[in-house]
C-alpha cells in the first residue's frame, strides 16, 4: 500500500469536523430552547399563554412538526386543548381512553409510533376535519407531585424520521417540567380565585353590615315614636341623612278617598307640603305609589312623570328625586319620596344626583317603614276596641252598681205611698233623697276613675254613725241573698277620710263578697285603730278567690265571679292609694277571704292626730256622721 499523503489527512480531518460542527450546533440549539423553557416555567404567565409558550418551544426542541398538550378536565373524564391551525384555533376535545391520548391519560403509558395510520388506537377524525396528515407520534402522560395524571403532551411529525428513544427521554424531562409548572400555576389561580371570592365576599359583607345598620337605626327611630305621624317624621328625617337629602315627604293613602295625603314633611316647603294630598298615579310619588315601583328621576323637568304644577304652587323646584312605595301585602299603604341629593363634592355615579345604590337603600328603608307603619296601626285599632269595651263594662258596672239605691229608694217609694204621717214621709223622702246623693257620687267615682282624677274630700268622720248607716244600706242591698252582715267595733271614735269614696269601697266589697258568696253566708266589718293607722277588715266566709285572678285581683277588668264587671276591686284601690293607704288580702280556699284596709291617721288643721287611746271613746251623742271639710 502506499503511503497516504499529507493532504489526504487534511482533507479527512476537515471531513470529520463537519458533523461535530453541525452537532455542536443543534445541541447549543437544544440548550437555548432549554433555557427559554426553564424561563416560561419560572414566568408569572397565565396558563393558556405558558401552555403556548411551551409547547412552541418543545415543538423546535423535538424538531417536531406540531405538538399539542392535553389536560384532565377536574372530573377525569375528559381531555382538552387548544391547537394553533395556521390562523384558527381548534380546540379539540377527547373522553380518556379514546385515541392515543385518551389511552395514554388511561394507562400512564408512553406511545411511540413511527406511522399512525397502522395503530388501532389513532383516530383520523381531526386530521380529516383539520385537512392534516398524521404519521409519527411520540405521546406520554404528566403527573403531578402526588404521582397523579394530569395531562398527556404529543409531538406529531419529527421532521427526520420516527422519534427515537434520546427523544423520549428528553420530552420526558420536558413534560415532568410542564407538570410541576402547570400545577404551580393552577394553584397560583385557585388561591386568586378564593382571595377574589374572599374580597367579593368581604365586600357583600360590608354591604350588609351597612344596610342591618340602616335598619338598626330605622328601628331606634320607630321605637322611640309615641304616634304614627311621629313615627313617620323621624322615618323620613333618619332616611334624609342616610341617603344625603336636602329634603323629602312621606304620603299615606286615604282609605276613603284613595288619595296620597302628606303626612310628614322636611325641608324646602315642608309647612306647605304637609296635608296636602295628591291623586293616585300624580306626580312622581303617586306614580310610584300606583305602580308599586320604585324610581330614581334625575332631570324632573324632563319626565313626564313630574307633577310641575303641584310642585310650583308649594314652591319647589327639585334637581332629582328618588322615591319608593309603601306596599303591605299588596296593599299600596303610600311612598316615601327624598329630593336634591346634597353635592358633597365626591366622584359618585351622576354627582349629586341620586344613585341606583340610594334607590335601593330607600326601598330597604321603605320596607322597614311600611311594617312600623303596619304595627301602628295594628296598635291604634287595638286600643280603640280596647277603649270601647272599656266604655261598656265601665257602663255595665255603673248600672249594676245603681241597682242597689234605685231599689233602696223604690222601696221608700212604695212605702210613702202606705202611710200618711208627716213624719215618717219626711224621713223616708231624707233616705230617698240620701241614695240619689249616693247614685251621684257613684257615678261621679267612675268617670274621675275613668279619667284618671285625684281628688278627695277629706272630712271630720264620727265612725259609730259612718258604720251604723253603712250597715243599714248594706242590709238594704243584700236583703233576700241570706248574707249576714255584722260589724265589730274595737275603735269608735273620730277618723278622716272622704266619706263618700269609703261608702263605695264598702258597697264594693260587700257585693264582691255575696256574688262570690251566692247561697248566703256572713260578711263581717271589723274596725281597729293603731297609733298610725285605722285598720279596717272585710270578711266573709265564701270560696276563696280563684288562683287564675290572684296577683291581678285589684287590675281593671280581673274579676273572680261570673258577671263580676272587674271594676270594683280596681276603684276599691284607687280610693286607698289616694288616701295614702295599703289594701291587702288574705284568701284560703273553701274558707273565705279577708281584706285588710289600712289609712294613716289624718286630721283637720288645727287638731291632734287620734289615737289609740280615743277607743270606745264616746262620740257626742247626736253628732253627724261627718262634719265640715278638713284638708285635701
Amino acid at each position: 500500500m502506499g503511503q497516504q499523503s499529507p493532504s489526504d489527512d487534511a482533507l479527512a480531518s476537515a471531513t470529520e469536523a463537519v458533523p461535530r460542527k453541525v452537532s455542536l450546533s443543534a445541541e447549543s440549539k437544544k440548550l437555548t430552547l432549554m433555557q427559554d423553557i426553564g424561563k416560561a416555567l419560572s414566568s408569572g404567565l397565565d396558563l393558556d399563554h405558558l401552555l403556548a409558550l411551551i409547547m412552541e418551544k418543545i415543538t423546535l426542541l423535538m424538531e417536531a412538526d406540531r405538538s399539542t398538550l392535553f389536560l384532565v378536565s377536574d372530573d377525569g373524564t375528559e381531555l382538552w386543548s387548544k391547537v394553533l391551525q395556521g390562523n384558527e384555533v381548534l380546540e379539540i376535545r377527547l373522553k380518556v381512553g379514546e385515541g392515543i391520548a385518551g389511552w395514554v391519560a388511561k394507562s400512564g403509558e408512553t406511545v411511540n409510533i413511527p406511522d399512525a395510520y397502522i395503530d388501532e388506537r389513532f383516530q383520523p377524525a381531526v386530521d380529516l376535519r383539520s385537512g392534516y396528515r398524521t404519521r409519527s407520534i411520540l405521546c406520554m402522560p404528566m403527573r403531578n407531585s402526588l404521582g397523579t395524571i394530569i395531562g398527556v403532551v404529543q409531538v406529531l411529525n419529527k421532521q427526520d424520521g420516527p422519534f427515537t428513544e434520546p427523544d423520549e427521554e428528553l420530552l420526558g424531562s420536558l413534560a415532568a417540567q410542564a407538570a410541576v409548572s402547570i400545577e404551580n400555576s393552577k394553584l397560583y389561580h385557585s388561591v386568586v380565585a378564593k382571595n377574589v371570592e374572599l374580597l367579593d365576599a368581604q365586600e357583600k359583607l360590608k354591604k350588609r353590615t351597612f344596610e342591618l345598620n340602616v335598619l338598626y337605626e330605622i328601628e331606634k327611630e320607630v321605637s322611640a315614636a309615641h304616634d304614627i305621624d311621629e313615627l313617620l317624621d323621624r322615618v323620613l328625617r333618619r332616611a334624609m341623612a342616610i341617603l344625603g337629602a336636602e329634603s323629602g315627604a312621606i304620603a299615606l293613602r286615604d282609605e276613603n278617598s284613595g288619595d296620597l295625603i302628606f303626612r310628614t314633611a322636611v325641608g324646602g316647603a315642608s309647612g306647605r307640603v304637609r296635608r296636602k294630598s295628591v291623586r293616585m298615579g300624580e306626580g312622581v310619588i303617586g306614580w310610584s305609589a300606583a305602580k308599586r315601583e320604585a324610581v330614581n328621576v334625575i332631570e324632573p323637568g324632563k319626565d313626564e312623570r313630574h307633577a310641575a304644577e303641584f310642585a310650583d304652587s308649594v314652591g319647589l323646584k327639585p334637581r332629582n328625586i328618588v322615591c319608593a312605595p309603601l306596599v303591605a301585602q299588596d296593599v299600596v299603604l303610600g311612598a316615601i319620596e327624598l329630593l336634591d341629593k346634597v353635592d358633597i363634592g365626591d366622584n359618585r355615579e351622576g354627582g349629586s344626583a341620586f344613585t341606583q345604590s340610594d334607590l335601593k337603600l330607600l326601598v330597604l328603608i321603605a320596607g322597614q317603614a311600611t311594617k312600623a307603619i303596619q304595627m301602628a296601626q295594628a296598635k291604634r285599632e287595638y286600643e280603640n276596641q280596647n277603649r270601647l269595651a272599656s266604655i261598656g263594662q265601665m257602663l255595665a258596672g255603673v248600672l249594676h252598681d245603681l241597682k242597689t239605691p234605685m231599689t233602696i229608694i223604690s222601696g221608700y217609694a212604695q212605702l210613702m205611698a202606705q202611710i200618711d204621717e208627716m213624719d215618717q214621709r219626711e224621713h223616708y223622702v231624707e233616705q230617698i233623697l240620701r241614695q240619689f246623693d249616693l247614685m251621684g257620687g257613684m257615678t261621679r267615682e267612675v268617670l274621675a276613675f275613668a279619667r284618671g282624677e285625684t281628688k278627695l274630700l277629706v272630712r271630720k268622720v264620727y265612725l259609730h254613725r259612718f258604720l251604723d248607716e253603712v250597715i243599714n244600706q248594706l242590709r238594704h242591698e243584700l236583703a233576700g241573698r241570706g248574707v249576714e252582715v255584722s260589724c265589730d267595733m274595737q275603735y269608735n271614735g273620730v277618723a278622716y277620710f272622704d266619706q263618700q269614696k269609703m261608702l263605695r269601697l264598702v258597697h264594693n266589697l260587700a257585693r264582691n263578697a255575696a256574688q262570690a258568696m251566692g247561697d248566703g253566708g256572713r260578711f263581717l266589718i271589723s274596725v281597729d285603730s293603731t297609733d298610725d293607722h285605722l285598720v279596717f277588715e272585710f270578711t266573709d266566709d265564701g270560696p276563696g278567690i280563684p288562683n287564675e285572678v290572684r296577683g291581678r285581683l285589684f287590675e281593671m277588668f280581673v274579676s273572680g265571679s261570673e258577671g263580676g264587671t272587674g271594676l270594683g276591686l280596681a276603684i276599691c284601690k284607687k280610693i286607698i292609694d289616694e288616701h295614702g293607704g295599703t289594701i291587702s288580702y288574705e284568701s284560703i280556699e273553701g274558707q273565705g277571704t279577708t281584706f285588710h284596709v289600712q289609712l294613716p291617721h289624718r286630721r283637720a288643721p288645727g287638731q291632734q292626730e287620734p289615737a289609740a287611746a280615743e277607743k270606745k271613746a264616746d262620740s257626742g251623742g247626736d253628732a253627724p256622721a261627718s262634719d265640715a271639710p278638713a284638708d285635701e
